[in-house]
């Protein structure tokens, strides 16, 4: 990354994506433990079998035409409308199949009281759609600060729309609740800050210029998302609705580290790395780099949350909730790669091979059948731990083929991370040992954070980690660009 101006953009856009990760889940965090303490496993239970069908549906609705968008250098008013069009059917389509859908969904999982609350959280879908457009708008020009302020309201109103709620006794509703304000108020905000108004203007060229391209993503992300989703239905047909609470809040804490720093990762390389498309030794450099600094951050983190997982959880929602420890530390390891495989599948939509991103998800998901079977007929710590194996045959596939168009081999990828790896695991291990002190868990909590981040800096210090440092140069240019 040599332009100056480009550099400049991106630091920028990693500083205002990552203020809004903090910020947004920061708040959710916090409304989150408030809920857990005041709501049952069980109600969580219920909300996880919802956000099953409300997940798949917003990846159908979203269609990969927002990516295409991104991608097109020259994206015309035409062609925002025509998505925009799009994805506002695909939502109204999909909210009635849920409708309909909902007394069936109902029976399969043998609860009720399942039929009225997915009628009623389905409507987020619609709300989704229409914040898809405004919100590609702002990805495009890598303004995350807007993107920031938007999902930063809509955080704070929803939240406190769903303690409400819950302090009234309103129980799992609170919970949705919660889930319709924030989608209604980001779309809201949306819109107002780009001040653009769709229009009833439908271009077939458009739409067959970007489905050419999006149709595949849209079958990729979609495998994706029913695979990942597929977990909690076998938690749910197969377990009881407190297990798949457990196993849903150990999900939501693993995800504030590792999805998150996925989506930042994804939404600002994305669109910068498409602006260096055609210059292939400077995508090469960018591309290193974003693996080199993000997995740095990404493993620390997310070894670092399995070392200290059963104080953590204790001191933050309580006791009722320790069940879910075995759970957590287990998907730390699993989700740790997931920014890792966001980034080589960036990689293959810069290059247009979205018919590659699809043979790959294909391909990934029988392979992903294995873990399945074992939460159904074994245990579901089996299933826990054979993702993560199926998660490193998965990146090894994706870096096989995202490496070869800049001669950046999976081996030269795992040479890259491997020093994070040590520097992560090594952490890790000394933090979680640090949790057999027979101390109380509000005292070993802090101890245990203070000691891992004194180690990763100690260490990045007197090794010259060239990862850490870059990162440190990185925090210094966002913090003096902000005074």
């Amino acid at each position: 990354m040599s332009d100056p101006s480009l550099r400049h953009t991106t630091i920028k856009g990693v500083g205002w994506s990552f203020t809004d990760s903090i910020l947004n889940q920061g708040i959710t965090f916090l409304v989150g433990i408030v809920l857990a303490r005041l709501l049952s496993p069980e109600e969580y239970g219920l909300l996880g079998i919802l956000m099953i069908f409300i997940v798949v549906s917003e990846a159908i609705v979203n269609s990969g035409l927002s990516n295409a968008l991104i991608r097109k250098l020259d994206a015309s008013e035409d062609d925002f409308n025509t998505v925009f069009l799009t994805n506002f059917a695909l939502s109204v389509c999909m909210y009635g199949i849920l409708f309909v859908c909902a007394p069936f969904i109902s029976s399969f999982f043998d609860k009720p009281q399942l039929t009225i609350l997915l009628r009623v959280i389905g409507v987020t879908v619609i709300f989704n759609a229409m914040a898809l457009v405004p919100n590609t708008k702002l990805v495009k020009k890598v303004d995350f600060r807007t993107i920031t302020f938007c999902s930063l309201a809509a955080a704070v109103i929803s939240g406190i729309v769903g303690i409400t709620m819950a302090l009234s006794g309103l129980g799992v509703w609170s919970l949705v609740g919660q889930q319709i304000v924030k989608q209604l108020i980001l779309a809201i905000a949306l819109w107002i800050a780009n001040r653009w108004i769709p229009q009833l203007r439908f271009s077939f060229k458009s739409f067959k210029e970007l489905w050419n391209f999006g149709w595949k993503l849209l079958v990729s992300g979609l495998i994706n998302t029913v695979w990942n989703e597929i977990y909690k239905v076998v938690i749910g047909k197969y377990y009881t609705p407190a297990t798949l609470g457990q196993y849903t809040q150990a999900h939501l804490y693993s995800d504030i580290f590792s999805r998150n720093l996925s989506s930042i990762i994804q939404r600002v390389s994305y669109p910068v790395l498409c602006k260096l498309q055609n210059e292939k030794e400077q995508l090469k450099n960018a591309y290193r780099q974003v693996i080199k600094l993000s997995m740095l951050v990404t493993f620390v983190l997310m070894f670092g949350l399995a070392g200290c997982a059963k104080q953590f959880i204790y001191v933050l929602i309580g006791e009722q909730w320790l069940p879910c420890v075995g759970y957590l530390q287990i998907l730390c390891f699993s989700m740790a790669l997931y920014p890792l495989h966001s980034i080589n599948l960036n990689m293959l939509q810069v290059q247009g091979r979205s018919d590659l991103f699809l043979k790959l998800e294909i391909i990934k998901k029988f392979i992903a059948v294995g873990p399945l079977l074992l939460g159904i007929f074994v245990d579901i710590y089996w299933m826990l731990i054979g993702s993560v194996i199926t998660g490193w045959i998965s990146f090894y596939l994706n870096a096989y083929y995202s490496g070869p168009y800049l001669n950046y081999s999976i081996w030269a990828q795992i040479k890259d991370i491997t020093p994070s790896i040590l520097l992560a695991l090594g952490m890790a291990i000394v933090v979680y040992c640090i949790g057999f002190i027979p101390l109380t868990p509000y005292i070993l909590l802090p101890l245990q954070v203070i000691t891992g981040a004194i180690i990763v800096i100690a260490t990045g210090e007197l090794t010259h980690l060239d990862e850490y440092i870059q990162i440190k140069k990185i925090a210094l240019n966002i913090i003096s660009s902000k005074k």
